[in-house]
């Protein structure tokens, strides 16, 4: 988490020259008096110096002078802020700079200014509802600094308030993205544990989405196919289209994860398909080694077994019009796993039209866009992707590729 530090360095020397008169205005000069101007000058010496703890002293010298005008007040404050944030005393340095802010002497420039001072270094101590106020206050003013708007969604969140840093870090994402930034990583962890922190898991998910979608680091996949495959209502006859979804994303991890996505495969009459699971799994050392090797030999045999069956019954080439919908579409499946990507997608389309068959119809548009992606067409996977609908999880896995296509690679 940053820490945000008071950078402002006010031009004191510059304006001050002891015992001379300052313009103020047009019409009226101001004029700080010697036994205020001189302990200032000497702080102002120091700070040049790096002597902090000795500015301070001097500045509250000049603080203690009896009688000062308002103008001598605004020059002290100023010079005192300063001393106090560099000698390490934020809450006092705080204070002052608010009190700067309400200065009838101040410009709205120097309101602004002073505003974002007093919250950054309320910040430093923590009193981060103190802070996240006095950054809405600088954001109403006009201000612009998106550090400012930073330190405003890590004070709320820091302060507790999850749901007002939520809000205010998605404005600020979104923005990014409409401008054609790419929003800051450490912002979109942080929307993400806000959500969570607030118990909001439709927005963790959306965040989780966006996160993965402009850092696509395998973690990331990972924790977000994990969202999707907890969430209340995630039908289970989709664990074919996450691991295929895993695969595409590389973050089959344990032969376990390859074990049951080559069954998964073998189950829905796919022997092709959980071969090559099965050739991955092999290749990445993780099946064919250790106590279950065997296991492994012996799905890989069954799959090679029904790989040369369903080569034969492929080979008849049955006519199309005494099958359903869902039979003419997963031999389409199967056709286009054996490199008849053409022949194939024309079937599944065909199926897919006549409909018999079908008890999820999203489910197979899910595997249509998929055998698109096989097949090296993107765009016409993301096209069918994009007509998934559903509230099992179906329209979350078909955005997941529409992310996972998008980019190059």
């Amino acid at each position: 988490m940053p820490v945000f530090r008071s950078c402002l360095i006010w031009p004191v020397a510059c304006a001050i020259l002891l015992g001379a008169p300052v313009a103020q205005s047009q019409e009226k000069a101001q004029t700080v008096r010697a036994e205020v101007g001189k302990p200032i000058q000497a702080a102002i010496e120091l700070l040049k110096g790096r002597r902090a703890k000795e500015a301070l002293s001097k500045a509250r010298e000049a603080d203690a002078v009896s009688g000062k005008t308002p103008y001598e007040t605004y020059v002290v404050n100023r010079v005192l802020a300063q001393s106090e944030a560099a000698a390490g005393e934020f809450s006092a340095a705080a204070r002052t700079y608010e009190a700067l802010a309400g200065s009838a002497l101040a410009t709205d420039v120097e309101k602004r200014q002073f505003v974002l001072a007093a919250a950054s270094e309320y910040y430093r101590v923590r009193e981060y509802a103190k802070s996240a106020d006095l950054c809405a206050r600088y954001l109403s003013m006009g201000g612009t600094d998106r550090a400012a708007r930073q330190m405003y969604a890590q004070a709320l969140y820091l302060g507790n308030n999850f749901a007002g840093a939520a809000k205010a870090l998605l404005g600020d994402i979104e923005s990014d993205e409409q401008a054609g930034r790419v929003p800051a990583e450490e912002q979109l962890q942080l929307l993400v544990n806000a959500y969570n922190q607030s118990r909001d898991g439709a927005g963790a998910a959306k965040a989780m989405e966006k996160l993965v979608t402009h850092y696509p680091k395998k973690d990331y996949w990972l924790n977000v196919l994990h969202g999707l495959v907890t969430r209340p209502g995630f039908n289970d006859r989709l664990a074919i289209d996450v691991a295929r979804l895993k695969v595409a994303t590389g973050t089959l991890r344990t032969s376990a994860e390859y074990l049951d996505a080559a069954q998964l495969s073998l189950q829905d009459g796919f022997p092709m398909e959980a071969t090559k699971i099965i050739e991955q799994g092999y290749a990445a050392n993780l099946l064919g080694t250790g106590p279950d090797a065997e296991r492994h030999r012996r799905l890989k045999d069954l799959a090679a077994k029904n790989l040369a069956e369903d080569r034969k019954l492929l080979a008849q080439e049955d006519s199309s019009a005494s099958k359903d919908g869902k039979t003419l579409f997963n031999d389409g499946f199967n056709h286009l796993l054996y490199g008849k990507a053409d022949k194939g997608l024309g079937m599944m389309e065909q199926g897919l039209k006549l409909g018999t068959g079908f008890r999820r119809p999203e489910h197979a548009r899910l595997q249509l866009g998929y055998a698109y992606h096989l097949a090296g067409q993107n765009a016409k996977a993301v096209q069918v992707f994009k007509a998934v609908q559903g509230a099992d999880g179906a329209a979350g896995i078909a955005r997941l590729w529409i992310i996972r296509l998008s980019r190059p690679g």
